[in-house]
């Protein structure tokens, strides 16, 4: 079994990896908790707490091979390899979502694509057809996608994400401005732009 973490530390992970990953790019070699603390915003000493749940990466006064690091944290995040996802909602987040390059290059590809309207299903976006909702659970259940992203109105969410978990999805990236239920052992992201702004607006 894995060991349970914090979730706000797996959360920071990703965070992380990146700056690990735009050090590799650059060529860099080594790093430590002060600098990568420095690029992302976060005490080394945090940093290094939040390693030390997943095993000891780093040798004192030497620092961290940066290599070895994203090799490691890859591992940890299961992104050592390619998850492929199922995109709920064809209009233009979906368009741009399923056209998006990034997703790709991490680990991460869109392999199934829904909507309900007549006027989308059947349309090609990248090399994908874009199928009939009505075929959902059939096809996750037939491709064993175990990720899906909604990009659907805040109204149907609820309903799409009852067809999704019985499909056997665990693991919903969900754009609809509204609160998900789930059972347990589905995991739900929200990402709503408006809550963020509205949360920095206070600072303002």
């Amino acid at each position: 079994m894995k060991k349970l973490v914090p979730t706000i530390i797996v959360e920071r992970l990703p965070i992380y990896l990146q700056a690990l990953q735009n050090m590799q790019q650059n060529g860099q070699e080594t790093t430590s908790s002060d600098e990568l603390g420095r690029q992302v915003g976060i005490s080394a000493a945090q940093i290094r707490k939040d390693l030390s749940q997943f095993g000891e990466f780093g040798k004192q006064g030497r620092g961290y091979g940066v290599a070895y690091l994203v090799e490691q944290l890859q591992a940890i995040l299961q992104v050592d390899r390619v998850w492929d996802m199922a995109l709920i909602g064809a209009g233009n987040l979906g368009r741009a979502i399923a056209h998006y390059p990034h997703f790709a290059q991490h680990g991460f590809r869109v392999a199934l694509i829904f909507d309900n309207d007549p006027a989308r299903i059947g349309q090609t976006m990248g090399n994908l057809v874009v199928q009939d909702i009505a075929q959902l659970d059939e096809q996750i259940s037939q491709s064993r996608v175990q990720l899906a992203m909604l990009t659907v109105p805040a109204g149907a969410a609820q309903a799409v994400t009852d067809a999704l978990v019985k499909a056997g999805i665990h693991a919903i990236l969900n754009y609809a401005p509204i609160t998900l239920v789930t059972p347990a052992g589905v995991r739900v992201q929200n990402v709503d732009p408006v809550i963020f702004l509205q949360s920095m607006t206070y600072f303002l």
